[in-house]
């Protein structure tokens, strides 16, 4: 079998719901209609699909104008686009014009391609402590493992292979993959766990004796808020004294480690690779690129932006743009760069 781009939303793979009519799309997008020009719009959309391969009865949209050729040619019966852009659609395409055409992207493709819902169905193979509590309509996959004392909200999904562990408290309408391993925690409502997470582990925390290195007992928890999502293969450490705790609306990706004590605010990114250590504390809304490293026992004040493969080893003010290893202000950072260049050409003279 040889590899071909297939088409986005293959059924084999993913829900598929609609067919939705252009006034349900504006509605839950929240953009206005610009009927096409020639009058020939379709009336129900059945899918989404990226300008290129759209067709008549499916839904696209543009975010950025360099791709504007490509809405020039597209066969899609909508785009989402911004207002600025609704001169440029295809006599054929009528558009759904609004500010913020990902957003709005983001929102009809949910509409078309839901999450799947939790079947309710407990598989035969898992193993459910008898004083477990489990919601209404919980899912629970083959092979899973719900420990003593385990609390479940309704409507979540824990699949096959997870494994959770005493006493931990688990939200509403969560989703916990495949691989999974759960301990000392309290998890909120709406939280999703990709495969292969890391919750609760020991925290890397040890003393120097007179004979090697003694373990020092790890006796918080870790606390995610609602909203979070913690990507594949991602570990997140409970503390040592206090609790590690993620606030609200959290997204952290893939292969991402936050160490003991760690305290992350509400709707921060913590791209994938970074390392957070034990006892960093992070403001609201802070991002930080792929392979950062934050050392421990410092604060990144709100807003605040961390690059990429930044070595970050004292406080960030709140608002500040940092990179480079020291981290530094960005206009320091590549004021350096030029120098350095300025500096070795003249080397080379």
């Amino acid at each position: 079998m040889t590899a071909s781009e297939s088409r986005p939303g293959d059924s084999r793979f993913f829900q598929r719901s609609g067919p939705f009519g252009l006034e349900r799309l504006a509605e839950v997008s929240g953009s206005d209609i610009i009927p096409a020009a020639s009058g020939k719009g379709l009336s129900e959309f059945r899918g989404v699909a990226p300008l290129h391969v759209a067709g008549p009865d499916e839904i696209s949209f543009l975010d950025n104008r360099r791709y504007l050729p490509l809405l020039a040619e597209t066969k899609a019966g909508a785009v989402i686009l911004s207002p600025a852009f609704t001169d440029k659609l295809p006599p054929d395409t009528a558009g759904l014009a609004c500010k913020a055409p990902y957003l709005a992207w983001a929102r009809v493709a949910s509409l078309f391609h839901p999450a799947p819902a939790s079947t309710g169905v407990r598989h035969p193979t898992a193993w459910i402590a008898e004083d477990a509590e489990i919601g209404e309509n919980v899912e629970i996959g083959p092979f899973a493992v719900i420990g003593s004392g385990v609390r479940i909200g309704r409507d979540s999904i824990v699949a096959s292979h997870a494994s959770i562990g005493q006493s931990v408290e688990i939200g509403e309408r969560c989703r916990v993959g495949a691989h999974a391993a759960i301990s000392h925690a309290r998890i909120g409502d709406r939280v999703t766990l990709y495969p292969g997470v890391r919750i609760g582990q020991d925290g890397f925390g040890f003393a120097v004796g007179p004979e090697g290195f003694e373990t020092v007992p790890q006796l918080g928890l870790v606390v995610l808020e609602d909203g979070v999502e913690v990507g594949a293969n991602s570990t997140i450490d409970r503390g040592s004294m206090r609790d590690t705790l993620i606030g609200a609306g959290t997204r952290i990706d893939n292969l991402v480690q936050i160490g003991h004590n760690a305290r992350l605010g509400r709707c921060c990114i913590v791209v994938s690779q970074a390392g957070i250590s034990g006892s960093t504390e992070l403001g609201d809304f802070v991002t930080i690129a792929a392979q950062a490293g934050l050392i421990g026992h410092i604060k990144i004040g709100a807003k605040a932006r961390i690059g990429a493969q930044c070595g970050v080893m004292s406080d960030v003010d709140a608002g500040a743009d940092v990179i480079g290893s020291p981290a530094m202000p960005f206009r320091e950072f590549f004021r350096n760069v030029a120098t350095l260049r300025k500096l070795s050409r003249k080397s080379g003279d």
